[in-house]
């Protein structure tokens, strides 16, 4: 198995997410107790949210590109970017190193081709639906990209930020992402992005009528075949 990095810690709750599904889906594949080889590097959070505040992104992703190369200098042969949001930086953060990068948004537009879903609701952090780096890039895969209305937005941002980054998880949060996924629905989304990697702490499938897509999940479920793909 190849070894895979993560570029962790924003926020280090959905990063615990990500070396759980890792380690599960490995030995799923390989039965026994295998595990999945990783290494990781968590950032400081709070450090690249000031920066995302101030629209310091170029300097955030200075911050990831060091990361990458740590990670490669500790041997992954793969790396992960651990959050939705900062992939806006991902050409950033791939170019400074010599392995690949897995793309986020790629994995996640994979997944939803192959439901046979062309028009999705986007939920996310106010930067992952209201900037182009991630609805463009699924919008290169050929799928209608819908963001929820500007009241939405900010009930879906401001839950990440306040509550779900630090833990939290709350029943009325839960029924308010509801209401907005079923607007997106009546707007004509056949299927909800959970694109930010916090939002499986809270929304479950039963939680939408129309099938949603963990990125975490997906992201590393494609780690994991593209790791235990033999060159």
């Amino acid at each position: 198995m190849k070894t895979i990095g993560l570029i962790g810690g924003m926020s280090w709750e959905s990063t615990a997410e990500y070396y759980r599904l890792l380690n599960e889906l490995t030995r799923q594949r390989l039965g026994g107790l295998h595990s999945a080889k990783c290494v990781l590097y968590s950032v400081d959070f709070a450090e690249i949210e000031r920066l995302q505040a101030e629209a310091r992104w170029d300097e955030a992703g200075d911050i990831l590109a060091e990361a990458a190369k740590a990670l490669e200098a500790a041997g992954a042969e793969l790396l992960l970017l651990c959050t939705n949001t900062m992939h806006k930086v991902a050409d950033r953060v791939g170019s400074a190193v010599g392995v690949p990068l897995l793309h986020l948004a790629d994995t996640t537009a994979e997944a939803v081709r192959d439901r046979g879903v062309r028009r999705v609701g986007l939920l996310g952090t106010a930067f992952t639906m209201e900037q182009d780096f991630y609805r463009g890039r699924l919008a290169s895969h050929g799928l209608d990209v819908l963001v929820p209305k500007a009241a939405g937005r900010e009930i879906v941002h401001r839950v990440i930020y306040e509550e779900l980054c630090l833990g939290v998880v709350k029943e009325e949060s839960r029924d308010a992402y509801r209401a907005v996924i079923d607007e997106l629905i009546a707007a004509g989304a056949e299927g909800i992005v959970l694109g930010c990697t916090e939002i499986e702490l809270l929304i479950r499938p039963q939680d939408s009528p129309v099938p949603v897509f963990p990125t975490t999940r997906l992201h590393a479920e494609a780690a994991v075949s593209r790791a235990l793909t033999t060159p």
